[in-house]
């Protein structure tokens, strides 16, 4: 796998025997490995210019996106779903929790 490529953890609560993924299709073998890309946005409102020349490392930048809020998770520009933010180790990751 490139090291830019997301890692895509199972939870812990699929039902063992689930539904074959589109991906297990000869009719998506062509195309599975087209690359796709993930865009999750935290909105910053007030967030200026000034405010992205000042930024540095450890830098925390506050949102105004509730942590109950679900925001979308969008590929290649279409929604595809909906998820939450994670803390995964030392790494931010999203669930999903909803698809489109």
């Amino acid at each position: 796998m490139p090291p830019t490529a997301a890692q895509i953890a199972p939870t812990s609560d699929e039902p063992k025997g689930a539904t074959a993924l589109p991906a297990d299709d000869a009719r998506w073998k062509q195309v599975q490995m087209l690359p796709c890309h993930l865009n999750v946005e935290a909105r910053v409102p007030g967030f200026t210019l000034q405010d992205l020349l000042n930024l540095r490392k450890q830098s925390i930048v506050r949102s105004q996106l509730a942590t109950s809020t679900s925001p979308p998770l969008r590929v290649n520009g279409e929604v595809a779903g909906w998820c939450e933010f994670e803390v995964l180790g030392n790494r931010l990751a999203v669930r999903l929790t909803e698809l489109a």
